[in-house]
C-alpha cells in the first residue's frame, strides 16, 4: 500500500494538445457526472479543496491532471449529465475518446460508480468501452456511508454482476468517512507496481 504524503494540481487539458507527457503511470478518474469524483479525488490527497466540488452536475468539462507523487491521477469531464446540449455532449465524447486513444500511456481507470443505484445505461457503455480497448479498470463505488454494511456488500456483488466482472474488483468508498481507503491505495500500489514491472520489461 502506498503513502501518499503530497498531492497538487497540474493543468487542465481541453483538447489533445494539451494532454500532458509523462513517464509516471496515469491513473484516470471517470463517472457519471455527481458521481462524486472530486470528492474521491480529495479523499485520496487527504485535502479537502484539491478538486473543486460542485453540487452542480456537469461542471467538470476538461480533463484535469493532478500529481500525486508516484503517479499522476487524470479526472475525466462527468458523463450523462441531461440538461447539457448536444453538441456539449459530442464533444466531451470527442474529448474522451482522444483521450483513450493513447491507452498505452493509461496504467488504469477508476470508474466510479454510485452504490446506492443500479449502474445507468451511460455507466455500462463506459465499462463495455473499456473491456473494448482492453484498458484495465476498477470501480469504485462512492457514497457508502449511505448504506447499512449488509447494504453495501449486496450492492457491490449486483454492481459486479452487471459490469461481469469479480467482487474484488468492486472497491466500496465513502468520502465522508474514508472507509475503503485503505483498500484502494492498496490496489494503487498494486498498479505502480505492475506499471513499474512492464516498463522494465520493455527496457
Amino acid at each position: 500500500m502506498i503513502k501518499i504524503t503530497n498531492a497538487e494540481f497540474i493543468t487542465s487539458a481541453a483538447k489533445k494538445e494539451q494532454f500532458i507527457q509523462t513517464d509516471k503511470p496515469i491513473i484516470a478518474v471517470c463517472g457519471k457526472s455527481n458521481v462524486g469524483k472530486s470528492s474521491f479525488i480529495n479523499m485520496l490527497a487527504n485535502r479537502k479543496k484539491l478538486a473543486k466540488v460542485s453540487k452542480d452536475p456537469g461542471r467538470t468539462r476538461l480533463v484535469n491532471y493532478f500529481d500525486f507523487g508516484e503517479f499522476i491521477l487524470a479526472d475525466l469531464p462527468g458523463y450523462g449529465f441531461a440538461r447539457v446540449s448536444k453538441e456539449e455532449k459530442a464533444k466531451w465524447a470527442k474529448l474522451l475518446d482522444c483521450f483513450f486513444a493513447d491507452k498505452e500511456k493509461i496504467a488504469h481507470v477508476f470508474a466510479l460508480a454510485d452504490i446506492r443505484h443500479d449502474p445507468t445505461a451511460d455507466d455500462r457503455q463506459m465499462i463495455d468501452y473499456l473491456y473494448y480497448h482492453i484498458i484495465p479498470f476498477t470501480v469504485i463505488t462512492t457514497k457508502a456511508d449511505k448504506l447499512s454494511k449488509t447494504g453495501v456488500a449486496k450492492n457491490v456483488k449486483n454492481i459486479a454482476s452487471v459490469y461481469k466482472c469479480g467482487s474484488d474488483n468492486v472497491i466500496a468508498t465513502s468520502s465522508e468517512t474514508r472507509f475503503g481507503l485503505e483498500a484502494v491505495l492498496e490496489r494503487i500500489g498494486n498498479i505502480i507496481d505492475a506499471n513499474r514491472r512492464t516498463v522494465e520489461e520493455d527496457v
